[in-house]
């Protein structure tokens, strides 16, 4: 039996203060969508409220492979066109690819 691989990375999003509810509205509306749309799957999100923090898990199983598919998603139409940028809301950006223990 074949088993896909699936890489996946954590993310975490420190949110500007004041910003969160637009920014999580943004997200499902526009990033969670196109991400699953270049073949992304998302385990997530949460949020931690105390520290403006935004955490999800984002996995990727195609045969491209990791950095082809987000090199893919981040150079898309879509994705450079979107208007306003939801990155906007974000102070800062932390991620890490995550493997099975």
């Amino acid at each position: 039996m074949y088993l896909r691989r699936v890489d996946y990375q954590l993310r975490m999003y420190t949110v500007r203060p004041g910003e969160m509810s637009e920014w999580i509205s943004e997200w499902h509306r526009h990033v969670s969508p196109l991400r699953r749309k270049f073949g992304f799957e998302i385990l997530g999100p949460w949020v931690i409220e105390e520290e403006e923090r935004f955490v999800w898990i984002l996995g990727h199983g195609g045969e491209a492979g990791w950095e082809a598919a987000d090199t893919a998603y981040y150079e898309s139409e879509e994705r450079r066109t979107l208007e306003p940028d939801p990155a906007r809301h974000l102070a800062q950006v932390e991620h890490w690819m995550m493997r099975p223990a």
